[in-house]
C-alpha cells in the first residue's frame, strides 16, 4: 500500500491570482526601486503641478531653495552645489542597485553629453545613494559612461536635507531640476527617458 499523495493541483482561479501577482510584481520592478509609498513626496508642500508624463513643475515665482549638498564624491573628490549658481542643474539619485536606474543611466549619459556639447550652461549631478562600496558605483558610472560627479550618499542623508514634499526617499530613482538662482523648477520620482528628461530641462534652460 502506498503512502504517497498525488500532487495538489491549482484550482484556475488561484493559478490566475498567482499569474497577477508576479506581473505586478515584475512591472514595480520595471518602474522604480521604491519602499511601499512609491511615488508620493514626505510632506505637501512644493506648489508642484504634476502632468501626465508624471513630471512635476513649479511656477517661477513659487519655486524654493534647494538645500546645500556638499560632501564627498564617488571618485574620492568633493562637490558642494551651492556653487553651481548661474547654472542650470540637474541632480539625479540612483543606486547601482536598482535596475530602473541603469535603464535610465544612458539617457543620462547621452543628454549630459549632447548639452556640454552644444555650450550649454548645465551641470549635471549625481547623488548616489545606499551602496555600500565605492567601486560598485564606480563600475556602474564606467559601464554606462557617466562622466559628471555624484556624491557619495550610503545613508540617504543628503535627500533628507530637502523640503517636506519636494522628495520620497523611498524614490530611487529621482530627477529634480534647479534654476538658475539654485531653486527646484521641477521634478520626477520615476525613471525617465531622454525625451523627458529635455522636457524637464530645456523650459528652465530657456529662462531669462
Amino acid at each position: 500500500m502506498s503512502l504517497s499523495r498525488a500532487p495538489r493541483r491549482r484550482s484556475p482561479s488561484g493559478r490566475a491570482l498567482l499569474l497577477t501577482a508576479v506581473t505586478v510584481a515584475g512591472a514595480l520592478t520595471l518602474t522604480a526601486c521604491s519602499g511601499s509609498d512609491s511615488g508620493k513626496p514626505t510632506g505637501t508642500g512644493g506648489n508642484y503641478v504634476t502632468g501626465a508624463s508624471g513630471i512635476s513643475t513649479v511656477s517661477k515665482e513659487e519655486r524654493v531653495e534647494a538645500p546645500k549638498l556638499d560632501g564627498e564624491t564617488v571618485d574620492d573628490g568633493t562637490l558642494d552645489t551651492t556653487t553651481l549658481k548661474g547654472k542650470v542643474v540637474v541632480l539625479n539619485v540612483w543606486g547601482s542597485w536598482c535596475p530602473p536606474c541603469r535603464n535610465e543611466a544612458k539617457y543620462f549619459a547621452q543628454v549630459s553629453k549632447e548639452l556640454a556639447d552644444a555650450g550649454k550652461d548645465v551641470a549635471f549631478v549625481g547623488i548616489n545613494t545606499r551602496d555600500n562600496s565605492k567601486q560598485n558605483a564606480i563600475t556602474f558610472e564606467e559601464d554606462y559612461g557617466i562622466t559628471y560627479p555624484s556624491l557619495y550618499d550610503p545613508a540617504g542623508k543628503l535627500m533628507l536635507r530637502f523640503p517636506k514634499g519636494a522628495l520620497n526617499p523611498n524614490a530611487i530613482p529621482s530627477t529634480i531640476i534647479l534654476d538658475r538662482e539654485g531653486k527646484i523648477a521641477a521634478r520626477t520620482l520615476a525613471p525617465i527617458n531622454d525625451e523627458q528628461l529635455r522636457s524637464m530641462i530645456d523650459p528652465v534652460l530657456a529662462e531669462q
